[in-house]
């Protein structure tokens, strides 16, 4: 398998609509190729079909046979690139460091680090009770070693 002629149609059907990402392409045994590609909005049937097609037409089943699977991302995985994160703003996240794990909404994403926030119930200062307190945490990319999109129904 010509594993970098298939990168370059890839990257070719992408290249038509800029709000399509890749996320991951996988070269499994039995010469089958996988492709995980997402939207800025999403990813619909049809900009899956025309990726799959555009990779399928150019290659030559006579001289090599392959199987291709072009997919959106399951919304169970966790988050693999940047863009996913871009993407995923303001939404509530969980993510795991080899320190903590933290949920709270993504308001803030670079290309260095996440910033979670979320409110949390402390004692207060002074007197018996609690009190209702907004937190943050600026997590590092290098430090996530994993971050999901929690599914709120």
């Amino acid at each position: 398998m010509d594993k970098q002629r298939v990168q370059f149609l890839l990257e070719e059907a992408l290249a038509e609509n800029t709000a399509l990402f890749l996320i991951e392409l996988t070269f499994l045994p039995g010469n089958k190729i996988q492709v995980v590609v997402d939207g800025d909005t999403g990813i619909s049937l049809k900009e899956c079909i025309r990726i799959s097609r555009n990779i399928d037409q150019n290659l030559d089943r006579e001289e090599e046979d392959f199987g291709l699977e072009v997919t959106s991302p399951d919304i169970a995985e966790p988050l693999k690139v940047l863009r996913q994160y871009q993407k995923n703003l303001n939404r509530i996240l969980k993510v795991k460091t080899n320190d903590d794990v933290l949920e709270g909404r993504l308001t803030e994403v670079t290309d260095t680090h996440i910033v979670l926030a979320w409110k949390a119930r402390e004692p207060k200062p002074i007197g018996k009770g609690k009190v209702t307190v907004e937190k943050t945490a600026t997590i590092a990319h290098k430090e996530i070693t994993e971050a999901k999109v929690k599914i709120i129904f």
